[in-house]
């Protein structure tokens, strides 16, 4: 969490995540009718999974988006695989719309999904249909999947004499 860009670190553990997923789904059970689901690669393969078993969606599919990696947050979103079709009929699922970079490129590409995201920063959150949680644009997500469980020294041994 170097880029200058975040103030805040919000993290995210397994639980709270199957919660607010689940959350998710309960805001759709009474949407349109679904075919399929989408999950965008590759951090919405989880929030996905939870959300099809909650609403009994069995098939499923991905768009596979590269757009940044861990260390930058640039250069080009890359389609690395598409959906054929304009989404009519499907449900679109991803853990976080940040910028919307990738939003949009999906939704150019998908204009009839239903856009679903378990997280939505401001930038984002227009690009998105349903959401659950709101985070300030400049708080960083720390996703389970991103994250270990480590020993943290006791406050008592980091003061400093």
């Amino acid at each position: 969490m170097s880029d200058s860009r975040y103030q805040r670190m919000y993290p995210i553990s397994w639980e709270q995540l199957h919660r607010d997923a689940k959350a998710l789904a309960w805001r759709l059970i009474d949407s349109d009718f679904f075919n399929g689901l989408i999950a965008v690669t590759r951090g919405g393969l989880v929030p996905a999974a939870i959300i099809a078993r909650e609403l009994d969606i069995r098939l499923v599919d991905t768009i596979c988006v590269s757009s940044y990696d861990w260390q930058q947050q640039k250069g080009d979103v890359k389609v690395l695989k598409g959906i054929p079709g304009n989404g009519e009929g499907w449900l679109i699922v991803d853990d976080l719309v940040d910028t919307g970079r990738t939003a949009k490129v999906i939704r150019d590409l998908l204009p009839k999904a239903h856009f679903a995201s378990v997280y939505a920063k401001p930038a984002g959150r227009p690009l998105v249909d349903t959401y659950v949680t709101e985070v300030s644009q400049d708080t960083w997500i720390l996703f389970p999947w991103d994250a270990e469980s480590q020993f943290v020294q006791p406050i008592a041994g980091q003061r400093q004499p």
